[in-house]
């Protein structure tokens, strides 16, 4: 009797592999090859999964975009105002080894995006949804007396998704200087900006 294969089980284990391996070597560590050899799979074993490289980078990309939305959702559950805002900010901001390690693939990203619509369209939709979040979260911290006179929400909200992206960079260049507690600090010194 023939094996039975999970396609979306092993679609997303190839994913899982290709994001490790970016983590570690970087995008160009990241072939075909070395995906299959990781995953345990002959090199032309992921076609069937993946025709492409770009077609397991898109959907490797898709991988982290997701799990940091649902990181989001569930940070976000059961809090409002300023203290969501935080929450929404920590599951971005690499203050651990492993969002540091999602920091060098989303910065491969970026590179990518900046020259392929269709990352670009993926990138602009992640932070769509992010500048919402932010923006809701602000809304309730007015409506809660949290917010000082005159914040402008879309200008915080632009300045603060800079703030993320820039401290992704930053904690993967330069992980001594801004590592977990500093950027946490950077952060709470933005929030107090904000307060009544």
């Amino acid at each position: 009797m023939p094996k039975i294969v999970d396609h979306d089980q092993r679609r997303q284990e190839l994913v899982e592999t290709t994001w490790r391996i970016i983590a570690r070597r970087g995008l160009s560590g990241a072939t075909m090859r070395q995906i299959a050899h990781e995953a345990g799979y002959a090199n032309g074993a992921l076609k069937p999964y993946f025709a492409t490289k770009d077609e397991l980078l898109e959907a490797t990309y898709q991988h982290v975009f997701e799990r940091s939305d649902r990181r989001i959702e569930e940070a976000l559950r059961g809090r409002r105002g300023l203290q969501a805002l935080r929450a929404l900010c920590l599951e971005v901001l690499p203050v651990s080894p492993d969002l540091v390690d999602e920091a060098r693939l989303v910065i491969a990203f970026w590179n990518g995006a900046a020259h392929d619509p269709d990352e670009a369209a993926l990138a602009s939709g992640a932070l769509d949804r992010w500048r919402s979040r932010i923006l809701s979260t602000l809304d309730q911290a007015q409506t809660d007396g949290e917010l000082r006179d005159g914040v402008d929400h879309a200008r915080v909200a632009g300045l603060l998704l800079g703030q993320l992206f820039g401290s992704q960079v930053t904690a993967v260049v330069d992980p001594v200087s801004f590592n977990g507690d500093r950027l946490g600090e950077h952060l709470d010194g933005l929030l107090d900006l904000l307060r009544a």
